[in-house]
């Protein structure tokens, strides 16, 4: 895609949406990490009512490594696939206090080093936690790149490095970017039913062009 309409789709986003960061609730870096990981398959908003009740009782790696896995499951139950879920964030506390002092690393090896922590959990820590560099590919990122021609391909790995080839140039905002992106897809660029109507960048859409009548 030419620069000038990246540019142009990033100024537009920038206008549109006036709040670019994460939904997700938090009030530290490991409250963050495990919001993430209750995130997949979920939404933030469910997120945000488990982790409300969660949080005020259990908020450290030290709460939850020595929980049982079935009293962790009935607290996430909820948020979908909770056994692995409760397993991961158990085990992550664990290794959390045995090989990082109970705090989270702030370098993306490190990080995916953890139990049920992947690339895409780790790149949003890195980019809400400690203002680095990163590209998260999760489902709204992934369709609406692939949609306005960020990216070509059905791999979201791909995606990830494709983004970042396109945006080198601004690779400071990449957190940013990445949550402008995200919002439009969570709230106009849906992946059932478009918003295509109220959406201010048809202009650049191909799947917008592609099918209209």
């Amino acid at each position: 895609m030419q620069k000038l309409a990246k540019d142009e789709i990033y100024k537009i986003l920038n206008e549109k949406i006036t709040n670019p960061e994460t939904e997700l609730v938090f009030n530290s870096e490991f409250e963050l990490l495990v919001a993430v990981m209750l995130s997949a398959q979920c939404t933030d908003k469910r997120v945000n009512v488990v982790t409300k009740e969660l949080y005020k009782k259990y908020n450290k790696p030290e709460h939850f490594a020595v929980m049982p896995q079935e009293k962790l499951e009935k607290l996430i139950h909820s948020c979908g696939f909770y056994k692995n879920k409760a397993k991961n964030i158990i085990a992550m506390s664990q290794k959390l206090l045995s090989d990082y002092n109970g705090q989270v690393p702030n370098n993306f090896e490190a990080l995916c080093s953890l139990p049920g922590v992947g690339r895409k959990t780790a790149n949003v820590v890195l980019i809400v936690a400690f203002n680095t560099p990163a590209m998260p590919v999760d489902t709204h990122i992934f369709r609406v790149s692939n949609r306005l021609g960020f990216a070509n391909t059905n791999n979201v790995d791909e995606c990830e490095e494709q983004l970042k080839k396109e945006f080198g140039y601004i690779k400071s905002e990449w957190g940013k970017l990445h949550h402008l992106i995200l919002l439009h897809g969570r709230y106009v660029c849906k992946a059932i039913n478009p918003d295509c109507e109220n959406c201010y960048l048809t202009k650049y859409c191909k799947h917008y062009n592609k099918n209209k009548k």
